[in-house]
């Protein structure tokens, strides 16, 4: 099992890339078959913050540990993320999403691991697409492991704490965190749900801060970057080893690695190709000129 738990040691600096422009990834990525692994800078520009990027506001996810140990802890988050998660729902993949659906359509990239919970991904039209965190719309009981729909759990909510969500004002008024967490204060009257089977403690079936990707999901990542001839990172400072590990291991087996990301992240030393610059301005243009893999011969 694989830490997720983020390293406080790390802090960006550049680094130099000998290639940094939109013709050196095309370059690069021509004629090879691709693995994409995404990060929270994909969907920014679909109205969902970064935890990293330039200009994000400081962030202190709650952790698992922290969910787990302590029932103020969790009626917190609960509070925040039943109105958070309405958010997450309305919101709609970008031309950074649609470009990575279309080199998936055309037979370029082989699939997407995404370090997201959002399932823009899927919305767009991308059909493999490994979760590696998890994902925003189910929650799982972590005594009997029953799955619900987070849509359940929400009338639940509704009903166990009436009008509280319009209490805190409009969904457009308040500030949302990448994993359906809104940023709201007065939530010590607020009622969580109990498993309805066994009365369980439910969680989000998303990966916390801390807590453990589960095995089956990191063992497929690496076999579909060990399937394809490199490796293209967009939109992840690669902070955690959740993600910078599949970047290691291209480069370990000399897989190209092309970055797209604004400003440093901490992949780019094993970056071949760096280009510092928005998903949704670069990631359309390879989709455009990268070109079709070649007929195989009958």
């Amino acid at each position: 099992m694989q830490p997720v738990s983020r390293p406080t040691t790390w802090h960006p600096e550049p680094v130099d890339v000998a290639l940094t422009t939109v013709d050196d990834a095309v370059r690069v990525l021509a004629g090879n078959r691709i693995a994409a692994l995404t990060g929270a800078g994909i969907s920014t520009d679909s109205g969902i913050p970064d935890y990293r990027g330039p200009g994000s506001p400081p962030r202190n996810p709650m952790t698992y540990q922290q969910f787990i140990g302590d029932e103020d802890f969790r009626r917190h988050y609960w509070a925040r993320n039943h109105v958070g998660w309405r958010h997450m729902h309305r919101t709609e993949p970008n031309a950074g999403h649609h470009a990575l659906a279309d080199l998936e359509e055309r037979g370029l990239l082989s699939g997407t691991i995404t370090q997201n919970v959002d399932l823009l991904h899927q919305e767009a039209g991308s059909r493999n697409v490994i979760d590696l965190h998890g994902r925003y719309d189910r929650v799982i009981c972590l005594s009997c492991s029953l799955v619900v729909p987070r849509a359940a759990l929400a009338e639940r909510l509704d009903a166990l704490n009436p009008g509280f969500a319009e209490s805190v004002g409009a969904v457009g008024d308040i500030e949302i965190a990448p994993d359906a967490d809104a940023v709201i204060s007065a939530t010590a009257h607020f009622r969580p749900a109990a498993c309805d089977s066994c009365g369980g403690v439910l969680k989000p079936e998303i990966v916390y801060f801390g807590e453990n990707v589960p095995r089956d999901r990191v063992d497929a990542a690496y076999s579909m970057v060990d399937d394809a001839d490199a490796l293209l990172v967009a939109g992840s400072s690669l902070t955690v080893m959740s993600g910078l590990r599949f970047v290691k291991r291209a480069a370990r087996d000399g897989k190209p690695v092309v970055i797209v990301n604004r400003g440093a992240t901490r992949g780019d030393v094993y970056a071949m190709v760096k280009v510092d610059d928005g998903t949704s301005t670069v990631l359309p243009e390879l989709a455009k000129r990268l070109p079709a893999p070649a007929a195989t011969p009958r």
